[in-house]
């Protein structure tokens, strides 16, 4: 096992449901250690940067209307296997595909509208960490 960093993103929909602290707490509950967090408002620009990957696929259009709708809440987890334990907290995109007890199981209405994001890799984790958080706001552990 090694020590990892991974992004967590709480889209739109969480903070429209009111469920931030209900996450948040799930997340310090599987043992995750919260190195940075902020609430953004992304631009549709901003948006179409962080998902640049997926700009040539058909849901892109969608994707960055919904992130841009209203702020989100990112942060920066550090885990031993971060990346794998948290896309197993949060379950697969498709809520209804998701396992029995996983956020998006729980509390995601669509598989567009899905609460929450999450590094898919470490490399994308770091990426992405870097994305939001310069290294002087990303707690030292």
């Amino acid at each position: 096992m090694a020590l990892e960093r991974t992004l967590a993103i709480l889209k739109p929909d969480c903070l429209e449901k009111k469920l931030v602290g209900t996450v948040v707490a799930r997340i310090e509950a599987a043992g995750f250690t919260i190195c940075g967090m902020r609430m953004v408002a992304l631009t549709p620009r901003d948006v179409a940067a962080f998902y640049a990957a997926h700009r040539t696929r058909p849901f892109f259009s969608s994707l960055t209307g919904f992130m841009a709708r209203g702020p989100v809440v990112v942060l920066a987890l550090e885990k031993e296997d971060a990346v794998q334990d948290f896309r197993e907290l949060i379950g697969a995109t498709d809520p209804a595909q998701a396992a029995p007890g996983t956020v998006r199981r729980e509390y995601a209405s669509s598989k567009g509208e899905n609460v929450v994001h999450g590094s898919d890799s470490v490399a994308s984790g770091k990426a992405e960490i870097a994305f939001f958080f310069a290294a002087r706001d990303l707690l030292r552990t």
